[in-house]
């Protein structure tokens, strides 16, 4: 039934979806720490559960070890406050949370660890590095 399958990536109308520009921030903020040196962890890491919290990206930085869960935000221009502004002090409990439960699960002594953020907008990429901590969140 090949009538119902879309196999590009854009829908009927031409325009992409919201999932498919996140898929490609995700992509673009990978490939960008990863030209600075981090290494993939893990991709989208979820808890299980309902009401839970989800981490984009997950990296390790092979200087010092740290790890370091990463929120990607995409937004396609800077109004309402931009990518950043999307980031609410509920979200970054939910990473918080999402990040000890990733942490948990390690069979070591939990490494170094911080929250970075990657801005995407437009062609425009931003890292911030340690844009918020645990105890904050």
């Amino acid at each position: 039934m090949g009538f119902l399958q879309n196999n590009n990536n854009k829908t009927t109308t031409g325009s992409t979806t919201t999932k498919q520009r996140g898929d490609a921030a995700e992509a673009a903020a990978l490939a960008h720490l990863q030209a600075a040196g981090l290494r993939l962890v893990v991709r989208n890491y979820r808890t299980p559960g309902r009401g839970g919290g989800e981490i984009d990206l997950i990296v390790r930085d092979p200087r010092d070890g740290t790890l370091v869960f990463v929120e990607v935000r995409q937004r396609a221009s800077g109004s309402h406050g931009g990518a950043g502004g999307s980031i609410t002090g509920v979200k970054q409990r939910r990473i918080v949370f999402a990040a000890r439960h990733y942490l948990m699960r390690l069979q070591t002594a939990p490494p170094p660890c911080r929250f970075d953020v990657v801005l995407v907008e437009g062609a425009g990429i931003e890292w911030l590095q340690a844009a918020f901590d645990a105890g904050g969140a």
